[in-house]
């Protein structure tokens, strides 16, 4: 019998607490998942519920308490200094702001080479990667003397992509990345990542509150509340059919453009707050 292949990320039984020793207050309860290679995971959840915190663990932006995490079967839980820096060239992160993420003091090409030069990469390599990279996402080369206040909501979003994007990693944390969008420039970004993602093979962890966003880029889906994960399974079946009610009421809650099929969500949510309210 043939072994499945190493994922490419994974985090098994990982706990995150804030606070004082004694009385901590525990963020992540023993969250285990994995990314394979070329993969999208949609990770959805109300405010709160900890998603980004996965995401910063796994950046190593938050200390993780127990539990560990491992890419490509080295573990990186407790990395720091220069070996977590290292590890940049393999983990990038996409941000939901994409005005706040980009630095308005500098133009686009000093954003988007600046981890290359971190990298060592020499100046005219680093000058023709950037250029690349902005054609990638379809922006003209010729952008990089310009300052992200130039820009749209749209067009930023499609820089930070850049920069998130020209060191090559393997896999990019994308945290709520078009939640700041209006819904057609969000179709236009979750296209782009979809297109980079077949043309280049890099994995996707996908941060979302909204069920059905993740729909569009994700091959499968897990769903988080208050810290743990209720339901995981495939894109297809747990945004059209899922089986936890926590599920279930997030899928109603996702905002649609048929007004007949955004009223019978509203019913179901309602119906199902009023289920869960009933005493045992």
């Amino acid at each position: 019998m043939s072994q499945s292949p190493q994922p490419l990320l994974r985090a098994e039984r990982v706990v995150v607490e804030y606070g004082p020793r004694r009385r901590p207050n525990r963020v992540l309860h023993e969250v285990s998942l994995e990314i394979g290679a070329g993969e999208c995971l949609g990770l959805v959840g109300e405010s709160g519920s900890g998603k980004s915190t996965l995401g910063k663990a796994i950046l190593g932006l938050v200390p993780v308490a127990r539990g560990t995490i491992a890419f490509d079967g080295r573990d990186i839980t407790h990395l720091r200094g220069r070996r977590r820096r290292e590890l940049a060239s393999d983990i990038q992160v996409v941000f939901q702001d994409p005005y706040g993420s980009l630095n308005p003091m500098m133009t686009i090409g000093e954003i988007l080479s600046e981890p290359l030069s971190a990298a060592g990469a020499p100046r005219a390599e680093a000058r023709r990667a950037v250029g690349e990279m902005l054609e990638r996402v379809g922006l003209s080369a010729g952008v990089v003397g310009r300052y992200p206040s130039e820009f749209s909501g749209g067009q930023r979003q499609r820089i930070a992509i850049a920069r998130g994007l020209v060191r090559r990693p393997r896999l990019i944390i994308c945290d709520e990345p078009v939640s700041a969008l209006d819904l057609t420039t969000q179709a236009t970004v979750l296209d782009l990542l979809v297109e980079l993602q077949r043309d280049t093979g890099v994995s996707y962890l996908f941060v979302s509150h909204d069920l059905g966003v993740v729909r569009r880029v994700c091959h499968r889906v897990a769903v988080m509340r208050r810290g743990g994960l209720v339901e995981v399974g495939g894109g297809e079946q747990v945004t059209r059919d899922p089986q936890h009610p926590y599920s279930r009421r997030l899928l109603a809650a996702s905002p649609v453009a048929d007004p007949a099929l955004q009223a019978q969500r509203r019913a179901e949510w309602l119906a199902l707050r009023e289920e869960q309210a009933q005493p045992a």
